[in-house]
């Protein structure tokens, strides 16, 4: 006979795991499969991090990626969320970066932008299309590039 303890222990359990098998995504049924979709899970999420980090210290690193925008582009279950910015206002930047949008054929479904004294950009596009982040990240830096070039001979 099972004691209500056990009985208890095990529900608790089997809710804790659903719960992580709902946070990871995992479509896994039985228990060792739901851990070891979270421990990827997991890994994934500590790649984005690495990655982040090494974006942001070859920004703080690069005398020239200080005075350009930091643009960082990273992929989600449905498409790409593209962050741009500059502790300096950047007027005409914006022009510059919908234009690379549509020269990928990016469609965005969604864009938050603030050009006052910073230029911040987060969008959040190519919901239905397998656009690479780093085609889209060299896209965004090259247009970057061309606009401050052309503002410096102005």
């Amino acid at each position: 006979m099972v004691s209500r303890e056990h009985k208890k222990a095990s529900a608790a359990l089997h809710e804790k795991l659903q719960l992580l098998r709902s946070i990871t995504n995992s479509h896994a049924l039985n228990k060792t499969s739901i851990v070891v979709d979270a421990s990827k899970y997991i890994q994934e999420l500590k790649q984005k991090v690495e990655r982040l980090n090494q974006d942001i210290a070859n920004a703080q690193t690069s005398s020239d990626q200080n005075t350009l925008p930091m643009v960082t582009v990273e992929t989600l279950k449905k498409g790409l969320l593209i962050n741009v910015f500059s502790k300096k206002s950047c007027p005409g930047l914006l022009v510059s970066i919908l234009e690379a949008f549509e020269e990928l054929g990016l469609n965005i479904l969604e864009a938050r932008v603030s050009c006052t004294d910073t230029f911040s950009l987060q969008a959040i596009g190519g919901e239905n299309e397998a656009i690479d982040e780093d085609v889209v990240k060299q896209a965004l830096l090259l247009a970057i590039r061309n606009w401050s070039e052309s503002t410096e001979q102005e």
